[in-house]
C-alpha cells in the first residue's frame, strides 16, 4: 500500500502484524537458522527503509509462566532468537500487547535489555507509566520517525506511576486513558517528523471493524498521528486513508504456530508498505 507517489526523497516504511516466536516456532529455531521463520519474504524487508512489527511474545531465557495469570496461552522465545528479528532488519517492535507479561516482570525487563543490545527500538511497555508512554524514535535521512504503542487488551496489565506494565487505553474516546493517549499523541507529534501509533486492539476473529475503532483511529489522526498500525486480530481487517494519513486497522498474524481456521484463514496475511 502506498500513501503517495514515490519521490526521490521518499521513505518506505514496512509493517507486519503479530510475530510470535514461542512454542513450536521456538522449538524449530533450536535447529533452524534465524532466517527460517521469514520464509522467502526477506528480499521485501530489505527493500524498506524502516521495518516494524508487533512482538507477540516475550524474548527471554526465563522459562516460568506467570503462575497467577488466568490466561490459557503463554508465549516465550529463547533469548538467542533476537537473531530472528535482526535477520529481517526489524527496526522497532510494539510491546503493548497481551503477551508481554506472560513470563512475569523479570522476563519483560530482560527483554528490554536484549532488544536494546540488538539496537531494536521498542514502545508500549515499561517499568512504569512514563516508560510505557515513551515513543520509540528512529532517525533516517535527517528525519525523526516516532512510534507510540497502546493496547485495549489486558487492562490488569496497565502501567502506573510506579507499576510496570503496558500503555493501556480502551477504544472509548471519552475515557480518561484515551484522553491521556490523545494528549500523548499531540505532544509526541510535535517533536517528530512522522508519528506511528501502534494499536493492539479488538478481538481475534471477525472481518468487520470492531465497534468504535474507525472513529477512534480518526481521532488519533486528528490528534497528530500519521500512520495507525493496527494488530491483535488473527486476520486482516482493512486499510483506510483519512486526511491523507494511512490507517491499517488490523495487519493480522505474520509468524506463529496457530491452528488454521478454514473460514477466516489466519494463515493468510500481508506485508504492508507505506511510502
Amino acid at each position: 500500500m502506498h500513501a503517495a507517489p514515490e519521490k526521490e526523497d521518499s521513505m518506505r516504511l514496512l509493517f507486519v502484524g503479530d510475530v510470535m516466536l514461542g512454542r513450536l516456532v521456538n522449538r524449530e529455531l533450536k535447529s533452524r537458522p534465524p532466517e527460517y521463520p521469514w520464509g522467502d519474504t526477506l528480499p521485501l524487508f530489505r527493500q524498506a527503509d524502516l521495518r516494524f512489527c508487533n512482538l507477540e511474545c516475550v524474548i527471554s531465557g526465563r522459562d516460568r509462566p506467570w503462575s497467577v495469570s488466568p490466561k490459557a496461552f503463554h508465549f516465550r522465545s529463547d533469548a538467542r532468537n533476537i537473531a530472528v528479528l535482526k535477520a529481517a532488519g526489524i527496526d522497532a517492535v510494539s510491546l503493548a500487547n497481551n503477551h508481554v507479561l506472560d513470563y512475569e516482570y523479570e522476563s519483560m525487563f530482560e527483554m528490554f535489555v536484549i532488544l536494546d543490545s540488538a539496537g531494536i527500538a521498542h514502545a508500549g511497555a515499561g517499568a512504569h507509566l512514563g516508560a510505557a508512554s515513551k515513543a520509540a524514535v528512529l532517525e533516517r535521512d535527517s528525519r525523526r520517525i516516532g512510534m507510540l504503542a497502546f493496547t485495549d487488551n489486558e487492562p490488569g496489565w496497565q502501567a502506573g506511576p510506579s507499576q510496570p506494565g503496558v500503555l493501556y487505553s480502551p477504544v472509548e474516546p471519552h475515557d480518561e486513558h484515551a484522553a491521556n493517549l490523545f494528549r500523548l499523541v499531540k505532544k509526541t507529534s510535535a517533536i517528530v517528523d512522522l508519528l506511528i501509533v501502534s494499536a493492539h486492539w479488538g478481538p481475534n476473529w471477525g472481518y468487520g471493524l470492531p465497534a468504535g475503532q474507525q472513529s477512534f483511529a480518526h481521532a488519533l489522526i486528528e490528534a497528530g498521528a500519521d500512520i495507525i498500525f493496527g494488530h491483535s486480530g488473527h486476520i486482516f481487517r482493512g486499510v483506510e486513508t483519512y486526511r491523507g494519513r494511512s490507517i491499517l486497522y488490523c495487519t493480522g498474524d505474520f509468524i506463529d504456530d496457530y491452528a488454521v481456521d478454514e473460514v477466516e484463514r489466519n494463515d493468510e496475511s500481508g506485508i504492508f508498505v507505506v511510502t
